[in-house]
This record gives structure tokens, C-alpha cells and sequence, in this order.
């Protein structure tokens, strides 16, 4: 089955270019025009200390790592997380040159084209209702002649990449790959059905947090894999799909560790709250340019034309998945069903949440940041960050992040506290008491890998930039 290699970091560079050019524009007229003193548009709500509304992250209580705040349940993991994300010097606010821009660093992240794109080598999956999913496998740079391969060489470490809602393969997850790559990891981009060039094969498309496509991505994963130890990513909103898949598939989600950057975690109060003006409308161009090509076949199932022509994400959202043919009650109804964090006692994974107190997308953390989850859940590690924008994090300079530095650090450090710990293969309420699925010094192919007759997936591969 052939179908079409086109990224939409491919197709729209051009769009990438117009947008970002403008926004920078904006952003920065503006920034200079506040003098630094950025507001969050949360109702006008002046943001103070630095755009924390009057939240000091370093009076928190919790572990200091550099200018953070690690907050968790205590126990032997928090301690090593804690130490060895201390060691990152890039974690000390010294050296971020652009914490007074939370919403320049955010727009540069999700609207800028990335320095130096990277190569694909790219998957489509049918899954069990005929539908596609595409998974593109990080290659390298352009440069690099191991494309030429026609199938994925042995790796220890696979990192599974759950982008944003929208979609798209932004600058920020190429400088995230990049960094895996140098790192030891074999990156992969999940990517949903209609998203990023792959095609629409049925006429059911992707919810926020149903984790049913992903759930056999992760299988086809490990049947590629079997001897590898899987991580996962998530970037902004798709954390919903990522977290959803935790807590449904609880100690079978066959993820050694995670790290989500920026996560959305009550997703519809999101939805109703709003986002900033700029991230509404550049969030809804593309998607609405990813429907609008299946406009009249969607009609028959979904109300495709208030999708198109609607003027916020949640009257997008609402009218493409709640009010079609097939879907079951109303807004509350879907959220009942969509919700990130409503399993979200089955996770049996480590799960590092880095955020940062200034997200002009999320708002101030205060109201969006489910603070008892991180004080009694084991599984769950909130870092803090005083600045760093959504998905920003910027250091010394916008083509690095020390987000991904902390995201990669904190699943090396699972693996490794893991590894050297006796753990008895049973749950219980300390996290010293179990050893997540794929982190044995001697690893295997996982129990649903393994059930899997070979021919259950049917792939193409072919090669994409």
C-alpha cells in the first residue's frame, strides 16, 4: 500500500515563514513595548515576578534543581531525579538569555521552521479498523547517508514522539529528535490519522485523549523492537493522548519512563478558558486546513461546516467530535471519555511533567496545575521552571532547549535507578515496590509483542524529510 511521503513541514514552509515573520513582529513591538513586564492574557491579569502571577518558584517546597522546583511525593527515585537533574547546568536562570520572553520563545518554538531540518524514514500503519497512522522514524540530517537503509537498524532505546494537537512537526520537536539522536535514542513521531500528510482512510478521526491508535503504534513499535527499551515524549496538548494511553493501559503500557513538556493536564478547562490570540488562530489554520481536504466525505458523519467555521478551538473541537452521527451525548459527555488524567490512578510508569510558570498557553499554575496529583501520586514528578514560556525553555541561544535536556536526563535516570534497585514484581503504594515494564537488565519482547503473529501489521516505508 503506497501512499503520499509529504510532511507538513514539508507542505507549508511558506506558511511557517508568513506566520512566523508576523508574529515575531508582534511579539516583539510588544514585549519592547512592556518593557520586559509581560502580561498573561488571562483576563488582563498582570503577571508579576517575572510572569509567575506572584508565584516564586523557589519558595515551593520540593527539591531546588538549579532556578526549579522538582515537586513530588518523596522517595529513593525523586532523590536521584533530583541529583542528577542538578548536575544540568543549563537548569540555573544565569544562562536563559530569554526568560522575560515566555511569549516570543513560544511562538519561535511552534511557528519558526527549524534551523536544520531532519529525515525521515516513514511507516504507515493500518490498524485494525482500516485506518492510518503514519510513525516517522528519525534518520539524521539531511546529510546523512543512512537513509539509504530499508529497515530500521538494532537499537537499545527507542523514544516514541507524541506531538502537539495540531500536529505538526514543529521546531521544537526537530531540536528534541536531534538531541535523542545525539543521545543514544531512536526517535519516532507518532503521528495521527489526517495529521502530517498521512491520509484519512476512514471516516473516523482522532479525539484528544483516545488512546486506541496509539496503543497499537506502541505495539508495532515493540514488534520492530522487541529487545529495545521504549520512552516516550509528549509536547504541549499531546499529552492528553499520551497520558490517556498511561492510564488505560496502567503496568501494560510497555513505557519505561516518560517526560511531557508542557502538559496540558485538565484539558477542558482549557478548552472553555481560552488560549492567546495568536495561538488560537495559527492552532486553528492548520487544522482546519487538514479538514477542510476531507470536507465532503466528512459531512457524512460530523458537522464539518461549524468545524470550518468556527473562531476557538473548543467550537472546533465540539462541533467536529461531539455532535456527529456516531458520537454518544454532549461537550461533558466527551470529556468524560477524553479527559488526560481520568485513569489517572492506573499509571504505573514514572512520569516527569516539566512546566513553567509563565506559559502564556496554559496560564498561571496556580489554577492549571493539579498540585496534589505531584504531592501523592509516586508516579508522578512535577519540575517547575520560573521561565521558560510553552515549550520554550530557551537557554543561551533559541536553537537549543534545556527542556529536553532535563526530559532526556530524567528517563536515563529512571532506567538507570531501576536497574539498580530489587523490585519485586508486584504494585504497591511506594514507587520502591515495582520495576516498570521494559526496564530489566535483560529485556525481552513484551507479552503483547509477543502474542502478535508475525504479518498482524501491514507497513510501507518510505523516506521523507
Amino acid at each position: 500500500m503506497r501512499c503520499s511521503t509529504q510532511t507538513e513541514g514539508r507542505a507549508l514552509p511558506w506558511l511557517s515563514w508568513t506566520l512566523g515573520l508576523a508574529l515575531l513582529g508582534l511579539l516583539v513591538a510588544w514585549g519592547l513595548w512592556k518593557k520586559g513586564r509581560l502580561f498573561l492574557s488571562r483576563g488582563g491579569q498582570r503577571a508579576t515576578d517575572g510572569g509567575t502571577g506572584g508565584l516564586v518558584v523557589g519558595e515551593m517546597k520540593g527539591f531546588a534543581v538549579g532556578a526549579c522546583r522538582l515537586i513530588c511525593k518523596p522517595s529513593a527515585l525523586a532523590q536521584a531525579l533530583a541529583k542528577n537533574l542538578s548536575q544540568l547546568a543549563e537548569l540555573e536562570a544565569d544562562s536563559w538569555s530569554w526568560k522575560a520572553w515566555p511569549n516570543l520563545q513560544t511562538a519561535v518554538q511552534f511557528l519558526w521552521p527549524p534551523h536544520e531540518p531532519l529525515e525521515f524514514a516513514r511507516d504507515y500503519l493500518q490498524l485494525a479498523d482500516k485506518g492510518l497512522v503514519a510513525l516517522d522514524w528519525v534518520i539524521g540530517p539531511p546529510a546523512s547517508k543512512a537513509r539509504k537503509v530499508s529497515h530500521a537498524p538494532d537499537v537499545a532505546s527507542v523514544l516514541l514522539v507524541v506531538p502537539n494537537a495540531t500536529g505538526a512537526i514543529t521546531r521544537n520537536l526537530h531540536q528534541l529528535c536531534r538531541l535523542a539522536l545525539q543521545s543514544g535514542y531512536y526517535p519516532v513521531i507518532f503521528n495521527r490519522r489526517g495529521h502530517n500528510g498521512c491520509p484519512l482512510a476512514t471516516l473516523k478521526l482522532q479525539p484528544f485523549g483516545e488512546p486506541a491508535d496509539l496503543k497499537e503504534a506502541v505495539a508495532y513499535v515493540q514488534f520492530r523492537h522487541p529487545s529495545a527499551t521504549l520512552f516516550a515524549v509528549s509536547e504541549g496538548s499531546g499529552s492528553g493522548l499520551l497520558l490517556s494511553y498511561l492510564g488505560e493501559r496502567g503496568s501494560s503500557s510497555g513505557l519505561a519512563g516518560v517526560a511531557c513538556l508542557s502538559p496540558v493536564l485538565k484539558a477542558q478547562e482549557w478548552f472553555e478558558r481560552g488560549t492567546p490570540w495568536w495561538y488560537e488562530w495559527s492552532s486553528l489554520l492548520l487544522q482546519k486546513r487538514r479538514i477542510s481536504r476531507y470536507a465532503d466525505v466528512l459531512r457524512e458523519v460530523t458537522e464539518v461546516d461549524a468545524a470550518l467555521g468556527s473562531r476557538s478551538l473548543r467550537a472546533f473541537e465540539e462541533a467536529l467530535l461531539c455532535h456527529g452521527k456516531s458520537q454518544k451525548g454532549g461537550w461533558e459527555a466527551y470529556w468524560d471519555r477524553n479527559e488526560p488524567l481520568r485513569d489517572v490512578d492506573e499509571v504505573a510508569v514514572p512520569v516527569l511533567c516539566l512546566c513553567s510558570a509563565d506559559d502564556p498557553i496554559q496560564g498561571l499554575p496556580d489554577g492549571t496545575i493539579p498540585w496534589e496529583l505531584f504531592c501523592t501520586n509516586p508516579y508522578f514528578f512535577l519540575l517547575l521552571s520560573p521561565h521558560g514560556g510553552h515549550c520554550g525553555f530557551f537557554g543561551k541561544d533559541p536553537g537549543t532547549s534545556w527542556g529536553h535536556s532535563a526530559a532526556l536526563e530524567s528517563l536515563r535516570t529512571v532506567v538507570e535507578f531501576f536497574r539498580t534497585e530489587e523490585m519485586p514484581p508486584r504494585r504497591s503504594s511506594c514507587l520502591h515496590h515495582r520495576r516498570p515494564q521494559g526496564t530489566s537488565p535483560h529485556p525481552e519482547a513484551s507479552p503483547l509483542a509477543r502474542q502478535l503473529p508475525q504479518g498482524t501489521f501491514s507497513w510501507q516505508r518510505s523516506y521523507t524529510r
